[in-house]
């Protein structure tokens, strides 16, 4: 027999040594948390699930294209709390669209502070909208998007029968992975103390973001102490303009989302948030 052929056959021995061992030991899960602890500053799962019903099935509509939705709460950590929908069972919904509204809220948690944090801008909250520009090619935040993979042991485990309900089988852990569209806001509490955040997804991006800002009003967790719009929070920037020389829509202040999300109604409405829904702190100080 050859080297390279004996090599081979090594590699190919170890390789499958490897698979029988872990499927006799296989990857322990990482650390569950006890919701009911961790998440008390939060809403549960009834108090979000009819919310968000309420919000989807707003007779003055979120534009877009009219889908029941996910959405999950995480807590400051990260570790989700809540996982649910508005449809009348899970497959009223994009069945992907569970594991991407984790992933907005765990995205808009690790990228916005508490009020008194940080430098130029303390306690500044970013919403996964006001992330898509930045990490494109040429991006102050390029890259970013890989940054923090989904914890496929924590997104695909148990038995799927039991998604969005109470015992969603990622409750208590923390799923990770970054999204950089429109549905993902922070949680504050009337101090501008950051609890956590929500994720909204299944239709398209501007009408999460929407859906996630309606609820997050209804549950008065939005007291953001300041964001990089032009209203002073963090809601959508619609400023993508095309590029004459490259053709492609770039940003003008950097932190822009797409504006086509299915027709006009959706941008306007979007627009219109901090008028129709103002943050906490706009309606203490208007």
């Amino acid at each position: 027999m050859a080297p390279t052929q004996r090599h081979f056959s090594r590699i190919l021995a170890a390789a499958t040594l490897i698979v029988l061992f872990w499927a006799v030991h296989p990857v322990s899960a990482q650390e569950e948390y006890d919701a009911n602890r961790v998440c008390k500053e939060l809403p549960d799962h009834e108090q979000l699930t009819e919310i968000l019903k309420k919000v989807v099935k707003d007779p003055l509509g979120n534009g877009g294209l009219g889908n029941d939705l996910w959405a999950t709460v995480v807590n400051r950590d990260g570790v989700v709390c809540v996982v649910t929908f508005s449809g009348e069972d899970r497959g009223s919904q994009w069945p992907g669209s569970r594991v991407i509204s984790a992933r907005k809220a765990t995205t808009a948690n690790a990228f916005s502070l508490p009020k008194g944090a940080g430098g130029a801008l303390p306690g500044l909250a970013l919403s996964t909208a006001n992330l898509y520009a930045a990490v494109q090619p040429g991006g102050s935040f390029f890259g970013l998007q890989f940054s923090l993979p989904v914890d496929p042991r924590v997104a695909h485990r148990g038995n799927p029968k039991n998604h969005g309900e109470p015992r969603d089988p990622m409750v208590g852990r923390r799923v990770g992975g970054i999204d950089a569209t429109g549905g993902g806001l922070g949680l504050y509490d009337s101090q501008g103390a950051l609890l956590g955040a929500l994720g909204v997804s299944g239709d398209t991006s501007c009408t999460d973001h929407v859906v996630a800002w309606k609820v997050r009003d209804a549950l008065a967790l939005d007291h953001v102490p300041v964001g990089i719009s032009p209203t002073g929070d963090d809601n959508i920037i619609f400023d993508m303009k095309t590029d004459p020389a490259g053709s492609l829509a770039v940003s003008q202040g950097g932190f822009g989302h797409p504006h086509d999300c299915a027709g006009s109604e959706v941008r306007d409405i979007a627009r219109e948030l901090p008028q129709s829904h103002p943050i906490g702190a706009a309606r203490k100080n208007p």
